[in-house]
């Protein structure tokens, strides 16, 4: 049996029998996003992680339906990649469904490639947020993450998909 030891607006704290771990409230998932230009650059973007204490580097990516809960998967990807990277995408593929964590969390993610760019705004995300938006081409993506790295930011564990070339 299931058992809710604390529930916050995005979060719940669940144990069942003596396994502890996350979930989303109402089932909300999460859209990751593979945005590549024309000139053959990926969009990656830079923000504060409260839980790490530091920037790390990402691909874009959001909530599905947190504030709309008839939002589709494609509708939340292109609103979080313009919002996050001022890009607009003429088209959402979905690519597959992964878990996030699965030892701590339930969430899951639909990875999507956002095809047709536009560059329509400078990006940033919402005020607070403070995004900074990166043009990497695909060839130097090894070095561009080293140097990030090694300036001490942290690197979302979803960036090795870029990293071992799985989708570009």
């Amino acid at each position: 049996m299931t058992e809710t030891m604390w529930s916050g607006r995005y979060l719940r704290a669940l144990r069942d029998g003596t396994w502890e771990y996350a979930a989303r409230t109402r089932d909300i998932t999460a859209a990751v996003i593979v945005a590549v230009t024309d000139d053959d650059e990926l969009v990656l973007v830079e923000q504060h992680r409260v839980p790490l204490g530091r920037r790390t580097i990402e691909m874009p990516a959001g909530l599905v339906a947190d504030e709309d809960e008839g939002e589709t998967l494609e509708t939340a990807a292109a609103r979080e990649l313009e919002e996050e990277t001022g890009y607009r995408a003429a088209r959402i593929e979905r690519l597959g469904e992964f878990a996030s964590s699965p030892g701590m969390t339930s969430e899951t993610f639909t990875l999507v490639r956002a095809h047709g760019l536009t560059r329509v705004g400078h990006g940033g995300g919402h005020e607070g947020e403070d995004i900074t938006v990166h043009l990497v081409p695909r060839a130097e993506i090894g070095a561009f993450v080293a140097a990030r790295r090694a300036d001490g930011l942290a690197v979302d564990a979803k960036m090795l998909l870029l990293l071992a070339g799985a989708l570009v």
